[in-house]
C-alpha cells in the first residue's frame, strides 16, 4: 500500500536544490583537480625512464648544430635584423615540442588501451575532459625540459636570448599551450586509428607538413600563396611567433603575444572538446 506524502515536510527532510552557479563551480573544481591528478600520474612515468628526455633532445640539437650552422653561412633566407641562427632557434624549440607531443599523446593512449588502463578510467566518474587535459598538461611538463636544452645550446652557439624572468615565463607558457594543442590533436588521432602502427605512420605523415607549413625556419613572406594560407591556420605558426618575440633579445612578434596565446588557447579548448567526445571510442 502506497502511503500519501505528508502535506508538510518533516524537519530536516526538505529537499533543496543547490544553486545552479554552485553546480558549475563545483564541476569546474572537480575537473581541475582530476586534471592535476592525471597529469601527476603521467609525469611520474618519467622516473621509470628518464633517458627519454635525453633522447628527445638529440633531434633539435642536431637541427641547430648542423642545419642552423650551415644556413647561417649561406644567408639565403631573409630574416631582417636577426641572424639566421637566432631566427631559427625559436622554431627549433617549437619543432621539438611538436614532435614530443605528437608521438607522446596518441601512442601513450593506445598503449594504455592495450593494458586495460583506459577501460578503468572510463569506468570511473572522472570527466572525459579531465582525462584529456591531464595528458595534455603532462605532455607540456615533459616538453619543458626541451626549453632548458635549447636555451643552453643556443647560448653556446652565440644566440642572443632574452633572459628576463618575465620573458622566460612567457616561453614556458607558450610551450605548455603548444604542447597541449598538439598532444590533444595526437589523442584525437589515437582515438580514431586505435593501433600503434597506424599511429606511428600518421604521426610521421603530419609532423613534417606542420613543421614546414609554419614560420619555424623561414619567414611567411617567402612562401607561395597556398602555403601562406596553410601557415595562417597552423597553430605552430603562432607558437613560433610567440616564442620568437619572447625568447630572443632582439626578437619581435608579428601578431602579438596576446593574440598568439589566445589562438593557441582557443585551439586547445576546441580540440579538447572534440577529444572528450571521441575518448570512449578507444575502448570499443
Amino acid at each position: 500500500m502506497i502511503q500519501p506524502e505528508p502535506d508538510v515536510q518533516l524537519n530536516g527532510w526538505v529537499k533543496t536544490k543547490p544553486p545552479r552557479h554552485s553546480n558549475v563551480i563545483s564541476a569546474i573544481i572537480q575537473i581541475f583537480t582530476k586534471t592535476l591528478v592525471i597529469a601527476e600520474m603521467e609525469v611520474r612515468k618519467l622516473r621509470h625512464d628518464p633517458t627519454d628526455l635525453v633522447v628527445r633532445a638529440v633531434q633539435p640539437s642536431l637541427w641547430l648544430l648542423i642545419f642552423g650552422q650551415v644556413f647561417s653561412k649561406i644567408r639565403a633566407i631573409p630574416t631582417g635584423d636577426l641572424p639566421y641562427l637566432d631566427f631559427m632557434s625559436a622554431g627549433i624549440l617549437a619543432q621539438s615540442v611538436l614532435f614530443v607531443a605528437i608521438f607522446t599523446g596518441g601512442m601513450t593512449l593506445i598503449w594504455e588501451r592495450d593494458l586495460g588502463i583506459v577501460h578503468k578510467f572510463l569506468a570511473s566518474p572522472t570527466h572525459r575532459v579531465a582525462m584529456v587535459l591531464g595528458k595534455s598538461l603532462a605532455c607540456g611538463v615533459r616538453c619543458l625540459s626541451q626549453v632548458f636544452v635549447i636555451y643552453v645550446l643556443a647560448l653556446l652557439l652565440g644566440v642572443k636570448l632574452n633572459l628576463h624572468p618575465v620573458a622566460f615565463i612567457q616561453v614556458l607558457l607558450v610551450v605548455l599551450l603548444g604542447a597541449g594543442c598538439f598532444c590533444t590533436f595526437s589523442l584525437i588521432i589515437g582515438c580514431v586509428v586505435k593501433t600503434r602502427e597506424r599511429m606511428t605512420g600518421i604521426g610521421q605523415l603530419l609532423t613534417m607538413p606542420l613543421f614546414f607549413a609554419s614560420n619555424a625556419i623561414y619567414p611567411i613572406s617567402m612562401m607561395p600563396d597556398w602555403l601562406k594560407f596553410l601557415s595562417h591556420i597552423n597553430p605552430l605558426t603562432y607558437e613560433v611567433d610567440a616564442l620568437r618575440g619572447s625568447m630572443l633579445a632582439n626578437g619581435t612578434s608579428i601578431y602579438g603575444f596576446g593574440v598568439d596565446c589566445a589562438i593557441l588557447l582557443l585551439t586547445l579548448v576546441g580540440l579538447t572538446l572534440i577529444c572528450g567526445r571521441l575518448y570512449p571510442r578507444v575502448a570499443m
